[in-house]
C-alpha cells in the first residue's frame, strides 16, 4: 500500500477488514457496522465496499481496491502453502514406490494411504485456484447439509434458502465438516436481516487435519471469496456461515 492509509474497513468477500491492523467483522452489511467509528458506509454501483470516518466516491474506489488486493494476496498465500504441502507428499510417495521397488516390501500398506493424501491435496489446491464459473440461484440449505454432513443433527428452518452457487456451498461444508472433525456435528440456522447465520457446533475432542490450510483457511477462502459470504471462527466449539439470504421475486 503506498503511504499511509486513514483508519477504514474494507470489504473482503462477503465479510470486512480493518486498515491497518487487520480486524475482521462481518458479515459485509448496512445493518451490520463495524465496531468503533462513527463510521460512514462506502458504495460503489450500489453495493457496500467498506466503512470509514468519511464517505465519498474516491474513498470508496480506494476501500474497494484494498478489499481486492487483499482477495488476491490470500488466496495466492493459500496457493503457495497448499502447493507445497502438494510437492512434499508427492515426493514422500515416490520415495515410498523407490524403496519398495528396492526389495522394502512392507512398505506396500503406506502406499496406499500415502497416494490418498497425494490426492485431498491436490483436490483442495484444484478448490483455491479455479475461479467458481456456476451463477448464483436459491439453494435450499437443508438439501446443501444433506449433500455435505448428512450424519449432523439439523435443526433448519424450513425456509432457509440462501443464494449462491451449489456445487460451491457442498465443498465448502463438507470441507468444514472435515476441519471440526469432532464426535458429532450439529447445524442450527437463523435469519439475520439479508444474511442466514448457519451455526456449525462439534462435540467431543477435534482431531487436527494433518494439512492445516485444508480447514479453516481454505473453508474461508471459499466463503468469504467465492460464496461472497462470511465465516466466523471466533467460537472454540465450531464456526458460523454467513450466507446471503435468496429472495424470491
Amino acid at each position: 500500500m503506498n503511504g499511509p492509509v486513514a483508519p477504514m474497513w474494507v470489504r473482503v468477500g462477503g465479510g470486512l477488514e480493518s486498515i491497518p491492523d487487520h480486524r475482521r467483522h462481518g458479515p459485509a452489511d448496512a445493518e451490520f457496522p463495524p465496531p468503533g467509528g462513527p463510521w460512514e458506509p462506502l458504495l460503489l454501483n450500489g453495493r457496500l465496499v467498506g466503512w470509514a470516518e468519511r464517505s465519498g466516491l474516491r474513498t470508496a474506489r480506494q476501500s474497494a481496491e484494498l478489499g481486492q488486493r487483499l482477495v488476491n494476496e490470500q488466496r495466492e498465500y493459500l496457493l503457495g502453502r497448499l502447493g507445497h504441502k502438494l510437492r512434499s507428499s508427492v515426493l514422500a510417495l515416490q520415495e515410498s514406490a523407490r524403496q519398495v521397488a528396492f526389495g522394502r516390501p512392507e512398505l506396500v500398506e503406506g502406499l496406499f494411504e500415502q497416494a490418498q493424501e497425494v490426492g485431498r491435496r491436490a483436490a483442495g489446491l484444484e478448490v483455491a485456484a479455479v475461479e467458481p464459473k456456476d451463477s448464483a440461484r436459491g439453494v435450499v440449505l437443508g438439501a446443501v447439509l444433506n449433500l455435505a454432513m448428512p450424519a449432523a443433527t439439523h435443526d433448519l428452518p424450513a425456509d432457509a434458502t440462501v443464494l449462491g452457487s451449489e456445487p460451491l456451498m457442498v465443498e465448502a461444508f463438507t470441507r468444514l465438516r472435515d476441519w471440526l472433525m469432532g464426535d458429532s456435528l450439529n447445524v442450527a440456522a437463523e435469519a439475520m436481516g439479508g444474511w442466514w447465520k448457519v451455526q456449525v457446533t462439534a462435540a467431543g475432542e477435534r482431531k487436527p487435519l494433518p494439512v492445516p490450510e485444508l480447514g479453516e483457511p481454505l473453508v474461508r477462502l471459499i466463503v468469504d471469496t467465492q460464496l461472497d459470504g462470511w465465516l466466523d471462527a471466533s467460537r472454540a466449539d465450531g464456526a458460523d456461515v454467513y450466507l446471503s439470504a435468496y429472495r424470491a421475486r
